[in-house]
């Protein structure tokens, strides 16, 4: 796949238009926190009927396609979020789905694809990984692949999350998005430098797998261990290559965080908010309250709240899962 270049601001426009309905526009609410050194709003993306922003893209690449495309079918390679948002539009559409999962995905996620009726292939990580790369699956070479960020009709669908924070928050100073593959940052970066483009933008990431901060620190793609966490919705072995050229020009950075943080916004969010968020989407909460992200106001990418259960008793109990 070609390198990609920022997202035409229509096309996100177009995509806002295309999903309307099939969506929620989900709410950006004040975090209630007396401690916190900023302004923080929540992106609610967890409150999509999937519970997750993946529902905005997959909607809008599917959309998109011809009926010829989608005759066979349709899969994505998903740890569980992307997955359920396929599965969605493809039980809404009527059409076969299968979803190729790394062996350690999550029950809860496991069980929300097959509750959408989509089947699932389990593969070791490094087999799925390369599914990632390869853009495809051999076994399902006739089905219409949806790639779960380097897909510029799912980048766009992602990127109307950029629209509506700038409708609901015209002053925002900065804004925190999980980097998982890059879609969901890359995709409101590019709604967000063509409307306001003095906006500081961050992926966020944990320490467990963090390619985009060291590649941003070598200056191009980098290999990185990554090592399975219950913030199971972000985090690779690298940059995806066709990545790379958008995600160094329209990202200010990426900030880390550790594992206890993460579980610590998790915390935080369901004692003041009432909110369920899953570790990919506690990372922005938890770099904004680390003051990372700069001052004034900040909003947040809650990306999901898909937690395994017994993680989130686990947090709640103020212990960290393994």
């Amino acid at each position: 796949m070609k390198p990609h270049e920022q997202i035409p601001l229509d096309d996100i426009y177009a995509a806002q238009k295309r999903i309307d309905g099939k969506v929620i526009r989900t709410p950006l609410v004040r975090l209630n926190s007396d401690h916190a050194p900023n302004e923080i709003y929540l992106k609610l993306e967890s409150l999509q009927p999937v519970n997750s922003f993946k529902l905005r893209g997959a909607s809008n690449a599917m959309l998109l396609a011809s009926n010829e495309q989608l005759s066979h079918g349709v899969y994505t390679a998903s740890a569980g979020n992307a997955a359920q948002g396929v599965a969605w539009n493809a039980r809404r559409l009527g059409i076969a789905c299968t979803i190729v999962v790394p062996e350690h995905a999550p029950q809860t996620k496991l069980d929300a694809i097959t509750r959408l009726g989509a089947e699932i292939v389990s593969v070791p990580y490094d087999q799925w990984w390369q599914v990632r790369v390869d853009h495809g699956y051999e076994p399902l070479e006739d089905w219409l692949y949806v790639d779960p960020a380097s897909d510029p009709a799912v980048m766009a669908g992602d990127g109307t999350i950029g629209l509506e924070i700038l409708e609901d928050l015209p002053d925002v100073d900065a804004i925190v998005i999980p980097w998982g593959s890059g879609g969901l940052s890359c995709g409101i970066a590019s709604a967000v430098r063509a409307l306001k483009p003095d906006t500081r933008l961050f992926a966020c990431e944990v320490t467990t797998a963090a390619p985009l901060a060291a590649s941003l620190a070598a200056g191009k793609p980098q290999p990185v261990d990554y090592i399975p966490s219950f913030v199971d919705g972000i985090g690779a072995k690298g940059v995806l290559a066709e990545m790379w050229p958008l995600a160094s020009s329209l990202l200010d950075g990426s900030l880390v965080m550790e594992l206890s943080e993460a579980a610590g916004a998790i915390l935080l969010m369901a004692e003041r908010n009432r909110i369920i968020a899953e570790g990919a989407g506690a990372v922005p909460v938890a770099a904004a309250l680390a003051g990372k992200a700069g001052g004034g106001k900040l909003a947040c990418v809650v990306s999901g709240g898909n937690i395994d259960t017994r993680c989130l008793i686990q947090i709640l109990n103020g212990d960290l899962p393994l």
